[in-house]
């Protein structure tokens, strides 16, 4: 007896981390609905789904927009058949300083990658939950635990999502619902969006180390989509970051302010034609999959130029440790400055 193909749906489809998900899933025989604004990286990206032998459907949109994720439902369901999984993966960014972002294009990347997963839950759990089952995975980062400069919105948006995913885990768990919800949180990706997000900076964004490849991404999601468990944080460096931000907020502070502002740019100059796909997509080419530009340093914790700056990163969490407990201390003499103050006040009254 064939046994029939689920169907998983996925945002953010046409490239990055969102395409080499999609292939993941077909490869593991899921047919799939692909989303996204830019048709040309969506057709790539249903040529390489029907390249495995599966069934594709894409559905043009812009995920900001709370229809186009219901239009996303309906096609699987009419088309494919019953959503068993929906991963929200769709993103965009403004790379620079926050004094620098105009309130437009704040609100649009907000818009984009944390109401888009909010629209895409949406649509997913109304079809999920009359039949009590489903999964949906919610694609999260590092920058979800700790914020870096350069990265307000981004990180205002994962922030939003991982609090928004505790929230709706902790009402389907009320109802006693079987659909479960997950989170994903990713590393630094080789993905196209550092070619083409938008920046006000004269120097090329990039990741900051270690760097992943996508399909390396992909593979925890699908894992976590198939296994079911709560969260998941990808990368050992991940994991160390998000503990320490975890345990001590203030040392996160110093580390991005010491480490991630240089860390983040090359040192080649913004080309003046360079696209930008914050407002619309940028969808020339069909090949442009999904790897970015910095595919010799993808090597994940061992990726060679992390690897060069281990003991520069040492002498960083040195330095952040030191100006950690610089702060705590010169809290608390201020503090007890301002208390000896008060009760002088108190006891001359």
């Amino acid at each position: 007896m064939t046994k029939e193909p689920k169907v998983a749906v996925v945002t953010g489809a046409s490239a990055g981390v969102g395409r080499a998900t999609a292939v993941t899933f077909a490869e593991r025989g899921y047919d799939l609905v692909l989303v996204a604004r830019g048709e040309a990286g969506l057709d790539g990206a249903v040529h390489d789904v029907e390249a495995l032998g599966r069934r594709a459907v894409a559905v043009p949109g812009d995920i900001a927009d709370p229809e186009t994720s219901r239009r996303a439902a309906a096609a699987a369901e009419d088309e494919l058949g019953e959503i068993a999984v929906w991963v929200n993966d769709a993103m965009t960014t403004v790379f620079a300083p926050f004094s620098e972002i105009e309130p437009d294009d704040f609100r649009r990347a907000v818009e984009v990658t944390f109401l888009g997963q909010v629209w895409g839950t949406k649509a997913a759990l109304e079809v999920m939950k009359p039949r009590d089952r489903g999964q949906i995975v919610n694609i999260g980062s590092a920058l979800a635990f700790i914020g870096i400069p350069l990265q307000s919105p981004y990180c205002a948006s994962k922030f939003a999502c991982r609090g928004f995913f505790e929230s709706v885990r902790a009402e389907l768990i009320h109802e006693g619902s079987a659909v479960r919800i997950s989170m994903v949180h990713l590393p630094a990706v080789n993905t196209p969006q550092f070619t083409w997000c938008e920046t006000t900076l004269d120097r090329r964004p990039q990741p900051v180390p270690p760097i992943y490849q996508p399909e390396t991404a992909a593979a925890f999601i699908v894992d976590v989509a198939e296994d079911g468990r709560r969260s998941r944080i990808v990368g050992s460096w991940n994991r160390l970051l998000v503990t320490a931000a975890q345990l001590a907020p203030s040392f996160g502070n110093q580390f991005a302010a010491l480490s991630a502002w240089d860390g983040q740019l090359t040192g080649q100059q913004v080309r003046e034609d360079r696209p930008s796909n914050l407002w619309k997509p940028v969808d020339e080419d069909h090949d442009v999959g999904s790897h970015g530009e910095f595919g010799d340093r993808a090597g994940g914790f061992l990726d060679p130029s992390f690897l060069t700056t281990l003991p520069e990163t040492a002498a960083t969490f040195a330095e952040s440790a030191v100006n950690t407990v610089k702060d705590a201390i010169g809290w608390r003499r201020a503090h007890e400055s301002r208390t000896s103050e008060s009760r002088a006040g108190r006891s001359a009254s």
